[in-house]
């Protein structure tokens, strides 16, 4: 599968990984501060952005989605960073093609086992009939009944989009909800990456606990944890400086 990407900068290439529900354009802000440092490479993995649809949505094929891209855009070795979700698909690449990886950033995710927790979020979205609602402010407030927080709202409304016919989701819904439960799974490999790798969690999230340590040293062995202060699970989205200032360092 041909990813939609976003290429921006100069020097080493960054490939950077959104999460569930987002896209590569969540990644802006941050590539603007990184551009003069790197060439960065803002992807949209599979049902999701500009990125082609698939009844197929697993990290296997999330992984070869990326290794297509790589070899396309002719890269030897990446610097490779994801969050949530897209640090699930950068870790299983990372154990799966190890001399591709030159150093790896995982953001607010542990290797291990999620249970589901969108259910709601799902509910909500799928609550929108797109053939009825004339403006985006109809959409926000149908997805108001089931989701409280208004940035959450407008991060999932960035899926939105519009066509000659109305309005479209850019993420493929049916296949998300459908298959959910994917992207919980454990990193499934015995495999190891053994490059410089940094886990970077949010301080106030619960994404990457004491008890991932041993999981994350067995297949991770030469990895660190830094935690952003005051931060959530979107910590790119809540304290950009920060991830900002985590990335150059361990990088350069």
């Amino acid at each position: 599968m041909k990813l939609n990407f976003k290429k921006t900068g100069t020097g080493k290439p960054l490939v950077i990984l959104h999460g569930l529900f987002g896209s590569a354009d969540n990644w802006f802000s941050i590539a603007k501060e990184l551009e003069k440092d790197f060439t960065l490479y803002l992807v949209d993995q599979r049902n999701h952005g500009d990125s082609p649809h698939s009844e197929e949505w697993n990290y296997e094929v999330m992984v070869e989605d990326l290794k297509e891209l790589i070899d396309e855009e002719g890269l030897d070795k990446i610097y490779l960073m994801g969050h949530s979700m897209g640090g699930k698909t950068a870790m299983n690449f990372a154990v799966e093609y190890p001399e591709r990886v030159d150093r790896l950033i995982v953001a607010d995710i542990a290797p291990r086992y999620y249970e589901v927790h969108h259910q709601t979020i799902l509910e909500g979205l799928n609550s929108i009939k797109l053939d009825q609602i004339k403006s985006r402010k109809e959409a926000d407030d149908q997805l108001a009944k089931y989701i409280d927080e208004v940035g959450i709202r407008q991060f999932l409304l960035k899926s939105l989009g519009r066509n000659s016919e109305g309005f479209v989701w850019k993420i493929n819904l049916p296949v998300i909800t459908e298959n959910i439960e994917e992207v919980g799974e454990e990193l499934d490999s015995d495999g190891k990456y053994e490059g410089p790798t940094l886990f970077l969690g949010g301080s106030n999230s619960n994404y990457i606990r004491q008890e991932d340590l041993p999981d994350i040293l067995e297949h991770f062995p030469n990895y660190q944890i830094e935690f952003v202060q005051d931060a959530g699970h979107w910590l790119h989205a809540e304290k950009p400086e920060a991830v900002i200032q985590e990335v150059r360092r361990f990088l350069n």
